[in-house]
């Protein structure tokens, strides 16, 4: 089975974060199965933190011909992206997919965006074309001036955005209008931005165990193309029904949405993809 193009390296394999919480080396074996899986176009890269990186190298085995891919997450400020690259892009078991980095939540976001930014610049012969993703604080109301200035110079060397969608407590998910100010902010920038944590299934519900509500992640696809035609992507965030999202989804449109909403990370790749089968979409 061959993944349809609109789904092609949507879902990020971030199996060792919470709450899936997966021993590094049972995910990677797994992360290793879903690349030679009938989804495997659906998967992208294995998202692993710079804190990891040491373990992550012991764990793999160096007659595997291919090198994995992974998305670097970098804990530290702007001072830790230099070691992370170099120690990632030297690893001879290891290649560089992605960049993933956040700004700290101090008063002045966009002189730390600037201060990031200025660290990318100074490495710009080891990143090449390589994604960059950068993560504003999430939104507690609507956007700041100063959460805006952060995006103002973010899309001024064309990075990337993500949006974090979820936690441990119903706190940590943004409310549809905040994720859809998010979203609204990034399109009206030309900025593309994946999200992470929380969108484990295809439409907007409240999961049976935590009884948390979480985002879907078809829900911000058509958001994201409500948004570019204008409309108000909240809309769409808070819709719980599975036809209405489903009414006149179009596979085309779908595609050209993905330029902007790149996809997301999740701790299961097997629940999303489930969904999808389901849906009747994969």
């Amino acid at each position: 089975m061959s993944a349809p193009a609109w789904l092609t390296d949507l879902i990020d394999d971030a199996a060792i974060f919470p709450p899936g919480n997966a021993p590094l080396e049972r995910a990677v074996s797994e992360h290793r199965s879903h690349q030679i899986s009938e989804y495997a176009e659906l998967v992208g890269g294995f998202v692993v933190s710079d804190v990891k990186l040491p373990d992550l190298i012991d764990v793999l085995d160096e007659g595997d011909e291919i090198p994995l891919a992974i998305n670097l997450v970098v804990t530290g400020g702007a001072g830790a992206i230099e070691p992370a690259v170099r120690w990632a892009t030297r690893a001879p078991l290891l290649e560089l997919r992605a960049l993933e980095l956040a700004l700290r939540n101090e008063a002045d976001l966009a002189h730390n965006a600037k201060r990031a930014i200025t660290a990318l610049d100074q490495l710009e012969a080891d990143l090449g074309n390589l994604p960059v993703y950068v993560e504003p604080p999430k939104l507690d109301g609507p956007p700041s001036a100063g959460w805006l200035a952060a995006l103002d110079e973010l899309a001024a060397y064309d990075l990337r955005l993500k949006f974090r969608t979820g936690g441990a407590d119903q706190a940590a998910f943004p409310t549809c209008g905040e994720l859809g100010d998010a979203i609204t902010a990034a399109l009206d920038r030309e900025l593309a931005f994946k999200c992470t944590a929380g969108l484990h299934h295809a439409v907007r519900q409240i999961d049976t165990e935590s009884g948390l509500t979480h985002h879907g992640f078809l829900n911000v696809l058509r958001a994201t193309r409500a948004g570019l035609d204008g409309d108000d992507p909240a809309d769409v965030l808070a819709e719980e029904s599975t036809a209405a999202l489903l009414h006149g989804f179009d596979t085309e449109e779908a595609e050209r949405t993905r330029r902007w909403f790149t996809g997301f990370g999740s701790c299961s790749v097997l629940e999303p993809h489930d969904d999808l089968v389901e849906l009747g979409l994969l």
